[in-house]
C-alpha cells in the first residue's frame, strides 16, 4: 500500500512519474523485465536524459517499485510483486472509471481508534483520501461500494479491521441537498480542477476523431510516444480523486465527463501507435 501512496504523491511531469508511468504502461507487456538501456532509451523520447532516468529509477527501485535484475547477462529491471498488484489496480481504476448511477449502493466506513494508534488513524485516513472516499465525520467516510473491495484492503494491511464496521447502504438520507452534501464529504472543486488541468494540456491535441492516421508525428512515432505517456501520466491519479458520483450529487458545470470523454479519444488515437513505438524501441 506504501507503494500507491507514494505513487500518488508523484508530481505529473516530473521525471519520476513519467518513468512510473512508461513502466507500468510497458514493462509488465515486454514479460515483466526491460533493459536498463531499453528503458533509458524510452525515456529519452520523452527529453529525458540518461543519467536523470538512472536516478529515477534508483528511486523507485528504494519504493520497492522495481528491482534490478540481470538476463541473459543484460542489466534490466523487473517489476516487483507488490508493484503488479498496484500496476494492476491501477489499470482498473485508469482504463475502466467506475461512474455510478443512481440505483448503486453506497459503503460507509465507520471507525474509532484509540490515541495509541494515532498513526494509523492518519494513514487510515490518508488511505481513504486516497482512494476517493468522502468524510462525512472524524470516524465516518463514505464511498461508491465498488470501491468496498478495496477499503476491506486498506483496513486489514493497517490491521485495523477490528476498529472499523463496514455499512453497505442505498443512497444517504441528508438534511439538505445531495450537491450540498456532497461538496461537504468530498473537495469536489479540487477534483473538477485536476479535469480542467487535463484539459487544458491536452485538449489541443484532440481532434475530435479516431486513431491516428498518419498525423501528430505519424504511427510509432516518438511524439506519439511522449504524447501518450503524458496523457497517461497527468491523467492517471485522476480516476482515484474521483468517486464517480451521479449527477444529483455533483455541480451542474461539472468537467469530469469532458475529461473523461476526451481521455479516450486520446488514448484511441495514441495507444496503438505508442505500444508500436515501443515494440520497434525493444527490438532495436
Amino acid at each position: 500500500m506504501s507503494a500507491v501512496l507514494d505513487d500518488m504523491d508523484s508530481r505529473p511531469g516530473s521525471t519520476t512519474s513519467l518513468l512510473r508511468t512508461v513502466i507500468g504502461l510497458y514493462l509488465r507487456d515486454a514479460g515483466g523485465w526491460m533493459s536498463t538501456r531499453h528503458i533509458i532509451a524510452l525515456m529519452e523520447a520523452l527529453g529525458v536524459a540518461a543519467a536523470v532516468s538512472r536516478t529515477a529509477l534508483s528511486r523507485l527501485k528504494k519504493k520497492d517499485i522495481v528491482l534490478p535484475q540481470s538476463r541473459h547477462g543484460v542489466a534490466g529491471f523487473a517489476v516487483t510483486e507488490g508493484a503488479a498488484a498496484m500496476l494492476a489496480r491501477g489499470d482498473r481504476r485508469i482504463f475502466n472509471p467506475h461512474l455510478m448511477s443512481p440505483a448503486d449502493r453506497w459503503c460507509l466506513v465507520s471507525f474509532s481508534i484509540p490515541e495509541t494508534e494515532r498513526e494509523k488513524r492518519h494513514q487510515l485516513r490518508r488511505r481513504l483520501h486516497w482512494i476517493g472516499c468522502g468524510t462525512v465525520a472524524a470516524g465516518l467516510w463514505i464511498c461508491p461500494d465498488s470501491l468496498r473491495e478495496e477499503v476491506e484492503e486498506i483496513l486489514a494491511d493497517l490491521e485495523l479491521r477490528g476498529m472499523a464496521t463496514v455499512f453497505v447502504t442505498d443512497t444517504p438520507l441528508v438534511g439538505g441537498g445531495l450537491r450540498d452534501a456532497a461538496s461537504a464529504w468530498w473537495d469536489l472543486e479540487a477534483v473538477a480542477e485536476l479535469h480542467r488541468d487535463f484539459i487544458r494540456h491536452h485538449g489541443s491535441e484532440d481532434d475530435g476523431g479516431g486513431p491516428v492516421n498518419g498525423s501528430h508525428g505519424g504511427p510509432a512515432s516518438a511524439e506519439t510516444f511522449a504524447r501518450y505517456v503524458r496523457c497517461i501520466d497527468r491523467w492517471r491519479i485522476i480516476p482515484y480523486l474521483d468517486p464517480g458520483l451521479p449527477a444529483e450529487f455533483l455541480p451542474e458545470d461539472w468537467p469530469g465527463m469532458a475529461g473523461i470523454a476526451l481521455f479516450e479519444r486520446l488514448g484511441a488515437a495514441y495507444s496503438r501507435p505508442s505500444a508500436d513505438f515501443v515494440r520497434r524501441t525493444l527490438e532495436t
